[in-house]
């Protein structure tokens, strides 16, 4: 079984500028780190791959110096390893990101299993890994918990607000895994000395089947982001004592109509 795993660099902190003239976050000199729910899809990939066979590939948009977390996927047991980067590809919302991921696994190879993280820590949207699979024409099931392979497919429990709902997804399926599926092993100091100089793929848009830049980055975003600003830290608070403490808490609450 061929399974790819879609990872993203992430700013290791939430204090994160944002370009207020862009709405495109302020990378430059942030310490980042791979996107926290990524980690668990990564994890499901390697028990997969450890039970029925196969390879496991990870794939990143992003910088070049996204290639950090594919050499920490590496370190965990990852076989390859992709950083998709092209300037081309920059300032993409929701439609255009998971678009330039389905026509970047493809332009890959073959999978029949796409796993993703259910969103960033970053963006927070929990779209993408749907949307991927909407583009390339594949059943998914988000909000994943539990996944196993039953013949020439998957069985993945949903959890959804009240239920737990049970699917199969024949080959070729994308599943995006929430936190509870696995925990997540650490990276192997023994592997990082083995895979030191193992190769990590960079492509651009030209290695796609689609090179149209006109469906890709800023141009291919139907929706722009109108103005990102800090919400405003207007709270205000009373400290009242003495024994009519009470009855002016309910006058308050009168004047306001809660009561």
């Amino acid at each position: 079984m061929n399974i790819f795993v879609c990872i993203k660099q992430v700013p290791a902190t939430n204090k994160v500028q944002v370009d207020e003239k862009t709405g495109v976050l302020k990378r430059g000199g942030v310490q980042s780190k791979m996107n926290p729910y990524d980690l668990f899809a990564l994890e499901t990939a390697l028990r997969l791959k450890a039970e029925h066979g196969g390879t496991v590939t990870v794939g990143t948009m992003g910088p070049p110096q996204a290639q950090a977390v594919v050499r920490e996927a590496y370190m965990m047991g990852a076989d390859e390893g992709y950083v998709f980067s092209d300037r081309r590809l920059g300032g993409a919302d929701v439609l255009a990101t998971s678009y330039t991921l389905s026509q970047a696994i493809q332009s890959v190879g073959d999978f029949d299993l796409i796993l993703c993280g259910k969103q960033t820590t970053d963006g927070d949207t929990a779209q993408v890994g749907p949307a991927i699979a909407e583009h390339m024409g594949i059943p998914h099931a988000a909000w994943v918990t539990k996944l196993t392979v039953s013949g020439d497919g998957v069985d993945a429990e949903q959890q959804l607000q009240d239920v737990i709902e049970t699917v199969h997804m024949p080959f070729p399926c994308l599943v995006t895994v929430e936190q509870d599926i696995y925990m997540p092993r650490l990276p192997s100091l023994k592997i990082a000395k083995e895979i030191a100089d193992k190769p990590i793929h960079i492509q651009g848009l030209d290695s796609f089947l689609d090179t149209d830049e006109n469906h890709y980055g800023l141009s291919g975003s139907p929706t722009q982001v109108e103005r990102i600003f800090p919400p405003d830290n207007d709270v205000k608070h009373e400290v009242w004592d003495g024994a009519d403490s009470a009855d002016r808490l309910y006058r308050q609450l009168k004047s306001w109509k809660f009561v």
